[in-house]
């Protein structure tokens, strides 16, 4: 049987509706905008997380040097572009250390360069990585001032304005949080959180303190800006489009503006999957040096992912 209510009463009834509806969005971002700095931080790094676990992903960098021309941004030279393929596991007490590869593609010429990368949730354990160069047949271990080791060097990301401490999960007690102020950035509701180093990990990072622009409903950084340790800002990280993808949230693009070398680097993340089937023997060293062997286990990851 169908009811027909008059049409006051379906506009009352209406009413109701849309009032507890913007009730329960008002409770749901006062209960976001309670969490503390290190709570949001925390769920921030759960998302991050996610974007690693069993993950084969295939990306481009584009560098060039910067400058701004009627208030925008141009490269004013021609950028140097790379196409990258990585593979990423999530391992150890409760999947909270990574593994990963990277191996370029192209150039030609830089064909087969490989970075292999392990990161630890640890904070007495340094983040650990090698990278491969194919013209020299060597594997030589890289830091970004994360080991008291000498034969380490400034870890970038193939010669580009990213560094392994950019990409950097965990170790969430080696700092503290701050949270400046809450508001809107990009029509987004967000919160500027303020890490430091504390004074155990000061010297083996690259930045004084780094500021976040936080998305409080996709927890995700929108925005980043690195300063020295002398608050010199010296590197700038915009988020450009933002995805859903495997029902994680995501950004496709990301900008890396460093304001001392005056160069940038635009990551675009050009096709990713999840829940690959990744054999922890491909993220070891052999991967680097062995073509045959590195070759089979992408070539693995490539049909999985059609």
């Amino acid at each position: 049987m169908t009811t027909l209510y008059p049409k006051s009463t379906s506009y009352f009834l209406c009413t109701i509706l849309l009032a507890t509806f913007l009730s329960v969005i008002s409770t749901d971002i006062v209960a976001q905008t309670e969490l503390s700095a290190r709570e949001i931080v925390e769920r921030v790094d759960e998302s991050q997380r996610k974007t690693t676990n069993s993950a084969f992903t295939r990306m481009k960098l584009t560098t060039c040097k910067f400058g701004i021309k009627n208030g925008k941004i141009k490269c004013v030279e021609k950028a140097r572009i790379k196409l990258v393929e990585s593979a990423q596991i999530n391992t150890g007490v409760d999947n909270k250390d990574t593994k990963s590869i990277a191996i370029l593609l192209e150039p030609a010429s830089e064909r087969g360069i490989g970075m292999l990368t392990y990161t630890y949730e640890d904070s007495e354990r340094d983040n650990e990585t090698w990278l491969y160069l194919s013209a020299l047949g060597k594997v030589k271990r890289i830091s970004v001032r994360n080991s008291d080791d000498e034969d380490t060097e400034s870890a970038s990301l193939f010669g580009t304005e990213i560094t392994t401490e950019d990409q950097e999960t965990g170790k969430l007690d080696d700092y503290t949080y701050e949270l400046l102020e809450q508001g809107e950035y990009r029509g987004r509701q967000v919160a500027v959180i303020e890490s430091r180093p504390k004074a155990h990990r000061i010297n083996k990072s690259s930045y004084g303190k780094t500021r976040r622009w936080i998305d409080l409903e996709r927890f995700i950084v929108l925005k980043a800006q690195m300063f020295d340790k002398h608050d010199n800002p010296i590197k700038r990280i915009e988020v450009g489009k933002v995805q859903k993808i495997n029902n994680i949230w995501m950004g496709r693009s990301l900008t890396f503006m460093n304001s001392v070398s005056q160069r940038l680097t635009n990551m675009k993340l050009e096709a990713i999957s999840f829940d690959m089937d990744i054999d922890e023997s491909f993220l070891t060293q052999r991967a680097l040096t062995d073509q045959a062997f590195r070759e089979q286990f992408l070539n693995n990851l490539r049909q999985q992912a059609q």
